[in-house]
Formats: structure tokens, C-alpha cells, sequence
């Protein structure tokens, strides 16, 4: 089954994952900008990263037939340093209308704090400003719930985002349900440790069904596993579930939202296979 990972940080992981992941039937990701495990020290560092993801990123993922596509922004654990933020913020626009960016993100809370939530709304401003969709990450453990709310509210209050071009990921049992009643996207994020696991996603699939659905693996340079995907793929066939269900989720759903956005140039897998022939 053909799929998309809507959420994989492809910087951190190493060329043999590109193979892998084309084995497995995955024919596209979507990378969102994330913080490096150290905070970046200059706007040129922010620089020399967006275009590592906008011209080498979709160099190495076509090197296995994945198409490869990215978002932008500075990451909530970096929001702290307020000035900084916002000397990245200015530079964005530089690379909205590269090939593959799909707008701003990934955008939102890590510990909730007040300087977080400026630069929060003012990715956001750029966002309306331009047009872009948006992809949102909400706080880790015991900061969820709160700062899934906190991010929530500020969503709401401005009036010029479409709620459908709005992706907001990591839910989990708790935060699932005011995502989706609020009009949003939810992507579920299938990490060994922490967020979630394939067979609590598809009880909160069962629960709440496959529309504005989401699930994808992050595959970052902590503990995670890049082909989760086909993990929750397994879990849903074990429970029963039709072909066309799963296929809904893992390939039309991220179909669905990415085309939204004047950066999603996808060629389908056999439109692909047609041209070669």
C-alpha cells in the first residue's frame, strides 16, 4: 500500500531510511522544520538549515522515488530567545515560494511560557499574511492538555485562518477530541516512548473515524521509528479494518490537506510508474 508520512524529520535520519521507506510503499514525507537537539545561535544558522531542506533534503529523498516536502519556521524550544525569533521570522519569506514548502511550521508550545506564545502568534500573523497552511506542535506529557488549549484559543481568536489548512499534531486520547470539534486537522505521532503507539491510534481512529485524520512517525534523532506508518498500517489490518479505510488515512487524508497548499507539486506513484514505462 502506498503512503505519506506527513510529519518525519529526514535531516536527522540517514540515507538507508530513504530506502527503506520507498521499500515499504511510502512515496512522499513532509518535514517540518524542529529543533537540532541544541539551540542555533544565528539567523544564518535558520538560513543554511532551510536550505538544507529545500535543496538537499529532496536531492537525497529522490534518490529512492520519495518525493520530499517541508515547512519552516523556528521551532518553540529556540521561541525563548525572543529577538532571534523574530530576526527568523523575517527571513521565511525568502523561501516560502521555493519548490516543496508547504507553509509555516512546525509552529506551537513546549513549555507553555509567555515568550513561546508571542512568537506563537507571530508565526501565525506570517501565516495569514501570506497565505500559508500550518502545522502546529502541541507540548509533551504533562504540558499537553494545557498547552493544547493554550494553543486552541489563540487559533480561534484570529479570525483570518482557515481551520481546514491547519494541521495540529501529536494529540493523543486527551487533546483529540477539541482539535477535531474545533474544525482542525489532528495527526496522531506514533513515537516508542511517548505520544502515541499504532494500536492506541486506531482505537482513537474507531472512536472518532478518518476524517481530518492524520498519522505519521516524526522519526526525529531521538527514540523513534521511521516506518511506524506501516506499523499502524498492520494494527489497522489486524483489527479488521478495510484496505480502503487505511488507505484513507495514510495516503488520501494527507492528499486532502497537503493540496491546500500552492507548494504540493505531487506526482501520484503511478502517474510516476506510467512515464517510465
Amino acid at each position: 500500500m502506498y503512503y505519506i508520512d506527513p510529519h518525519i524529520h529526514m535531516e536527522s535520519r540517514v540515507t538507508d531510511d530513504y530506502e527503506t521507506l520507498a521499500k515499504m510503499g511510502c512515496v512522499a514525507v513532509s518535514e517540518p522544520a524542529f529543533w537540532a537537539g541544541f539551540d542555533r545561535g544565528s539567523v544564518d544558522g535558520f538560513r543554511d538549515y532551510f536550505r538544507q531542506l529545500t535543496e538537499f533534503e529532496p536531492k537525497r529523498a529522490g534518490w529512492y522515488r520519495v518525493q520530499h516536502f517541508t515547512w519552516l519556521c523556528i521551532n518553540a524550544k529556540e521561541a525563548e530567545n525572543v529577538s532571534l525569533s523574530r530576526e527568523v521570522i523575517a527571513m521565511i519569506p525568502e523561501f516560502l515560494d521555493r519548490p516543496g514548502v508547504l507553509g509555516i511550521g512546525e509552529i506551537g508550545l513546549n513549555k507553555n511560557t509567555r515568550n513561546e506564545s508571542i512568537i506563537f502568534l507571530e508565526h501565525l500573523d506570517l501565516a495569514a499574511k501570506t497565505n500559508e497552511q500550518i502545522l502546529i506542535h502541541t507540548p509533551h506529557l504533562e504540558d499537553k492538555y494545557k498547552g493544547t488549549r493554550m494553543i486552541l484559543d489563540m487559533l480561534c481568536d484570529d479570525r483570518r485562518l482557515e481551520r481546514s489548512r491547519v494541521l495540529v499534531d501529536h494529540v493523543e486520547e486527551h487533546t483529540i477530541r477539541p482539535v477535531l470539534e474545533a474544525g482542525f486537522w489532528a495527526g496522531m505521532t506514533l513515537y516508542p516512548v511517548s505520544k502515541c503507539n499504532p494500536q492506541r491510534a486506531v482505537d482513537m481512529v474507531e472512536m472518532y473515524g478518518p476524517e481530518r485524520l492524520l498519522v505519521n512517525s516524526a522519526g526525529d534523532w531521538g527514540p523513534s521509528k521511521p516506518t511506524a506508518v506501516p506499523d499502524f498500517i498492520m494494527a489497522m489490518r489486524l483489527r479488521g479494518h478495510p484496505e480502503s479505510l487505511i488507505r484513507r488515512i495514510v495516503y488520501e487524508n494527507p492528499l486532502e490537506f497537503f493540496s491546500q497548499s500552492r507548494g504540493f507539486q505531487f506526482t501520484p506513484p503511478e502517474v510516476a510508474e506510467a512515464a517510465e514505462l
